[in-house]
């Protein structure tokens, strides 16, 4: 007698269908897994024995092997322990075939039968619905994220012996819908200072609105204490809410990793890893291809605080995310590509000391020493950032001014902000494309500087001699400052404070 039981695992960004078949024959009682299984899923063995006795139902006393086809898939993981407990159940004529044909199964079963929550359960539902499936059964505690999928019935479940009676239709499971479903956030750091605690740095504050609302990638540089990384966390409250599809694609990802397998994210990351973070860490990888740090802030923000003291290495594989918005991995049996949407904030001092230019303190640097920490930062990368900013140490004196009780320099350059946004997604529809996002080709299609300003562009790429890439970074965000200004054109001054963001 064979039995069919189908489920599915996620597999990098994306899931594969996997189908459970059952075989029981006469002979000594066995219980063996075939089908290019790893210790996780071989040790499913004595999880599904004892889930389903504990459960009150009986294990077939004869020699049972079961299947895990496509063989060539490496499997990973719990997540098959549930369909092959219904594929044991069905062997044994506990239940029938047509209990569970045209549904999918997916979970993690303890010893006592109860049903875990289980990571990438977005990837499993959403190619549960593109195979075709109507009906999933998942763990209850992972309808928060599986709900955020539409056109598939997703029942959750807590127990082995409450989907076996479901499926005799002795009990009836709750539907998931996405009304239902408590919403909470899950990781995405949340910044508590906003423009209006950051005593001066007006011209930074201007540079940070301007990044915010194209989606540009900037560098803050300046001594220590200026202010850098309080300016880089209220640049987290500036970003625009999350639209649907943004929500699933973060939560998609966060769930892949394993930070939250029962909430939806629900802000925009702010992702700040150390230094000492390894390369694996920051880019993905690892055994199983996993999203790294640049996957888990896509649609927010990447702060690298003093970005020098980044090994090389690192610094040089943001090039290509910067570049696709994706990046790819890949492993000796395994390659996943995966989202990098990012926006880049980044701080550096001006020196190893940071007191290079200061007036107050004497910077105790070689030349030596200076030129190899600013040549931390190669020209291809630093190409790759649209803006870059100098700031300089705020007055004594004006530290020690009150703090505005209201947030109204906030709440004004926030809903600009929103406006020049709006003014985006009027122009390349509702794509989620901003400033930063556009090639060369739809710069030159879409954009449109005065005579003026193509003047100014052309007097100013040739002294300047600017790269084509920073040759179109300009027109790019002259375009957000046009579009924060309410203009339909690129206008002399925005191009001219553009030029301004250029300089290395």
């Amino acid at each position: 007698m064979i039995s069919k039981i189908h489920s599915v695992v996620p597999y990098g960004f994306e899931g594969k269908l996997v189908e459970v078949e059952g075989d029981m024959n006469k002979g000594l009682p066995a219980f063996n897994i075939v089908g290019m299984a790893n210790k996780t899923i071989n040790e499913a063995k004595d999880r599904v024995r004892s889930a389903i006795v504990n459960s009150s139902f009986s294990f077939p006393d004869k020699k049972v092997t079961i299947n895990l086809a496509p063989a060539e898939l490496l499997k990973d993981g719990a997540y098959l322990d549930l369909p092959i407990a219904l594929a044991i159940l069905t062997l044994s004529g506990q239940l029938i075939k047509n209990d569970t044909v045209g549904k999918a199964f997916v979970g993690e079963l303890s010893l006592n039968g109860e049903i875990r929550p289980i990571k990438g359960i977005i990837n499993i539902v959403e190619a549960a619905k593109i195979a075709g499936y109507q009906e999933i059964y998942i763990p209850a505690k992972n309808i928060p994220q599986a709900s955020l999928i539409s056109g598939i019935a997703i029942y959750g479940v807590d127990t082995l012996q409450n989907l076996y009676l479901a499926l005799k239709n002795q009990l009836t499971l709750r539907l998931a819908s996405k009304e239902a479903t408590a919403i909470a956030n899950s990781d995405s750091s949340v910044c508590t200072p906003i423009l209006d605690h950051i005593r001066g740095q007006k011209l930074a504050k201007r540079a940070m609105e301007i990044a915010i609302a194209g989606h540009h990638n900037i560098l803050i540089s300046g001594p220590p204490g200026a202010g850098k990384t309080l300016l880089a966390k209220a640049a987290a409250n500036l970003l625009p809410a999350l639209t649907s599809d943004e929500m699933v694609a973060i939560t998609k990802i966060y769930s892949i990793a394993g930070l939250s397998t029962d909430e939806v994210i629900t802000k925009r990351p702010f992702r700040n890893p150390h230094h000492t973070s390894s390369a694996t860490s920051i880019i993905g990888g690892g055994a199983g291809a996993t999203p790294g740090e640049i996957s888990l802030a896509h649609k927010g923000i990447l702060f690298l605080d003093e970005i020098p003291e980044f090994p090389r290495s690192v610094l040089e594989a943001l090039r290509q995310p910067l570049e696709d918005k994706e990046i790819s991995i890949s492993r000796a049996n395994k390659k996943s590509v995966y989202p990098a949407d990012f926006m880049l904030v980044a701080t550096m001092n001006p020196c190893p000391c940071g007191y290079l230019g200061d007036p107050t303190h004497e910077c105790k640097c070689t030349e030596i020493q200076i030129q190899n920490y600013q040549k931390k930062l190669s020209g291809p990368l630093f190409d790759r950032i649209d803006m870059n900013v100098i700031v300089d140490k705020v007055d004594n004196t004006t530290l020690r001014e009150d703090l505005p009780d209201t947030d109204y320099e906030h709440t004004v350059v926030k809903n600009t902000i929103t406006g020049a946004i709006a003014r985006q997604k009027a122009r390349y529809g509702t794509g989620g494309v901003y400033n930063s996002s556009l090639s060369s080709f739809e710069v030159s299609q879409k954009l449109k500087l005065e005579p003026a300003a193509e003047k100014l562009l052309a007097s100013a790429s040739e002294k300047l001699n600017l790269s084509a890439r920073s040759y179109f970074k300009t027109i790019k965000v002259a375009q957000t400052i046009a579009d924060l200004d309410s203009s339909d054109t690129i206008k002399q001054n925005h191009l001219a404070e553009a030029l301004t963001y250029r300089r290395r």
